[in-house]
């Protein structure tokens, strides 16, 4: 198996992260002290412990294509106690989402596009 050496930004992307949320929190402080409450709540251990949250959250952020909630979530994963295989895991149920999203897509929409825009050609 190969190792993977850690990206140098990753704590970098942190901290931006927690920076840019600190001056959007002095410029906006109602609105911040809302999001903040409402994501606290949501990643609460409750019936989903907060790993399971957060391994939800990680699929959800590759899937999006947003890397800095990757980045958080993977390290909330972590911190919570998931470890590699669940992690692998979780991409691996992602991929065979935003796979089945873009076949999904492809074997409806894609192909009736196809038909009704050969038939305007005729």
């Amino acid at each position: 198996m190969e190792h993977f050496e850690p990206r140098n930004s990753t704590e970098a992307a942190l901290h931006e992260y927690k920076s840019g949320l600190g001056l959007f929190t002095q410029k906006m402080p109602e609105i911040a002290s809302h999001y903040n409450a409402f994501t606290e709540a949501c990643f609460m251990e409750g019936t989903l412990s907060k790993k399971e949250k957060h391994l939800i959250a990680l699929g959800i952020a590759i899937n999006a294509q947003d890397e800095y909630c990757m980045i958080y979530h993977t390290k909330g994963c972590l911190d919570n106690g998931a470890n590699e295989e669940e992690i692998l895991e979780t991409i691996g149920v992602t991929a065979a989402f935003g796979g089945g999203a873009a076949m999904s897509q492809a074997v409806t929409l894609v192909q009736e596009c196809i038909v009704e825009l050969n038939q305007l050609k005729q």
